[in-house]
């Protein structure tokens, strides 16, 4: 899903946003999120996941090409860790789809 499929999902359940209106509260979001994540903040959604900030520590790594060494700098990463409730939603799901497909070849 992309964000104007996003967007799109946003102004279709909701009749009362206009398309604009949707395009502007995912924005609100996902700006508000950036910034959270910027600031080294962690961001907890109940039942869907959390979003923090990991680093990772100067290494020296390889140039494929010539094979000299070459020294990585330390790197701040988003990371992401469903929650619970969406690991376990996206299993069950996944599982009926399997059966669906499984019955409708057999």
């Amino acid at each position: 899903m992309t964000r104007s499929d996003l967007v799109e999902a946003l102004a279709a359940r909701f009749s009362q946003l206009t398309h604009r209106d949707a395009e502007y509260a995912v924005k609100a979001i996902l700006d508000a999120m950036g910034d959270a994540l910027v600031k080294g903040h962690r961001i907890e959604i109940r039942g869907f996941g959390s979003f923090s900030v990991n680093r990772r520590s100067p290494r020296i790594g390889r140039n494929p090409r010539s094979g000299e060494s070459v020294m990585i700098p330390e790197k701040r990463v988003p990371h992401f860790k469903p929650g619970k409730a969406l690991r376990e939603q996206v299993d069950e799901r996944t599982k009926a789809l399997l059966q669906n497909e499984t019955k409708a070849k057999g």
